[in-house]
């Protein structure tokens, strides 16, 4: 079965991660929505530098709050990544179209939220008393794990290396 991966940034704040998860959208066809407010206009040097050259390959969605978003999406699978879930991210399952959502760098995703959707909340094992992976790094690890149970499929090329 085929996976649709969308990444979802709430009010991203830091343009060098948005920018390194932009690249990472664009080199496994994830798209891209970013909610407002962010702490950055997304024509911001730094971000375009993390970037790179991959702008132009990126599907980007903007939505102003993440209400709007919700609510738009609300009857999708959605996927809340969060140091709070109960669930570790690798024992869900991604099928179909998928939304894998984050939130910001200092604050996380509001509370309020994560109650409204606890069955839906995962986490990232790591150890205890530390407080989070980076935001970047995160996504990585989410995106790769839904590509992984579904084989790769997105990504299937003939151009793997048959020498050294």
């Amino acid at each position: 079965m085929n996976c649709k991966i969308n990444i979802v940034l709430f009010e991203p704040q830091i343009p060098q991660n948005t920018g390194n998860i932009a690249r990472t959208c664009a080199v496994t066809g994830a798209s891209l929505h970013l909610v407002k407010p962010m702490g950055f206009e997304i024509d911001d040097k730094k971000l375009k530098r993390a970037g790179l050259d991959y702008w132009h390959e990126l599907d980007i969605k903007y939505y102003d709050s993440t209400s709007q978003f919700l609510e738009i999406h609300k009857d999708k699978k959605l996927f809340f990544f969060t140091t709070k879930g109960k669930k570790v991210y690798s024992e869900e399952q991604y099928r179909g179209e998928i939304f894998l959502i984050f939130g910001r760098e200092d604050k996380g995703i509001d509370e309020s939220i994560l109650n409204e959707h606890y069955s839906s909340c995962v986490r990232v094992p790591m150890r205890e008393n530390l407080r989070s992976l980076n935001l970047s790094n995160t996504v990585a690890i989410a995106v790769y794990e839904a590509l992984r149970q579904n084989d790769f499929e997105a990504l299937k090329t003939d151009g793997a290396l048959t020498k050294y």
